[in-house]
């Protein structure tokens, strides 16, 4: 009797694949994870499929890959494609994918609040469309850049979520195409983010720290600036911080 035949994965399953993927920490990429669990079941797959389904993302992923990670050898054309259409084109295909979640889960008796954000809102209106994908966008982004570092403050280690905020290394405001970059996030304490942000602090080439002139000058940053000039900050292990992006930083925004 011959074996049944492998149901292919269709290009809304990869999508929705990817979005998990984006925001599931990468030492948490396995069967037994609750949300890899929970998608399995309202796609029709198993959560083993899942699994490795990120895991073969994973295999794509330039950061990772030279880490020496190898992943799964059976990538497939369409993984490669959903892969770049995401890299290429973040803002459409996160909101993409945050519609598909939502229609997936709304078939199922699955609470997607419980292991996702609360379900996108469509209501009337452009302006009332345009602050839902703004709100999604921006949520999707803390998640994936929180996920990405572990949730924990890159510079410090502070491990407290209420106390992280995924910055933006180019500004919100000044690059539209990269506002959803995970290379253009890192994972700050509210302290640094706001030091980040006005460019009292930086970060060179070597993703070492640097300290503004501004604050040296007092001597109660010692602790909290000075005593960190020249640390490297912990890296992810995936989605490493463009270095095009700090350069952009070091020389825009950096009030050396």
């Amino acid at each position: 009797m011959d074996k049944p035949k492998r149901r292919a994965w269709t290009r809304n399953e990869l999508i929705v694949a990817f979005n998990l993927y984006c925001r599931t920490t990468f030492t948490k990429i396995n069967y037994k994870n609750t949300a890899i669990i929970d998608l399995a079941f309202v796609i029709n797959r198993t959560p083993s499929a899942v699994a490795w389904k990120l895991v073969n993302f994973a295999s794509l992923d330039p950061s990772i890959i030279k880490r020496g990670f190898k992943g799964a050898s059976n990538t497939s054309k369409l993984d490669k494609i959903i892969f770049n259409e995401f890299i290429n084109n973040w803002d459409k295909l996160v909101l993409e994918s945050e519609y598909l979640l939502n229609k997936y889960f709304n078939n199922s008796q699955i609470d997607k609040d419980k292991i996702f954000r609360k379900p996108l809102e469509i209501k009337e209106g452009k302006e009332v469309q345009r602050i839902v994908k703004v709100r999604t966008n921006q949520s999707f982004f803390r998640e994936m850049i929180l996920s990405t570092y572990n949730y924990k403050c890159c510079i410090t280690g502070i491990d407290q979520p209420e106390l992280l905020i995924a910055s933006h290394i180019k500004p919100w405001s000044q690059d539209k195409e990269n506002r959803l970059n995970p290379q253009n996030g890192l994972c700050l304490n509210n302290l640094h983010d706001k030091a980040f942000d006005r460019g009292l602090i930086s970060f060179n080439e070597n993703y070492e720290m640097l300290v503004s002139n501004k604050l040296k000058k007092s001597e109660a940053t010692n602790i909290y600036f000075r005593n960190l000039e020249g640390k490297q900050i912990n890296l992810p292990n995936r989605f490493l911080p463009d270095k095009e992006f700090l350069k952009f930083h070091l020389d825009n925004i950096y009030q050396k």
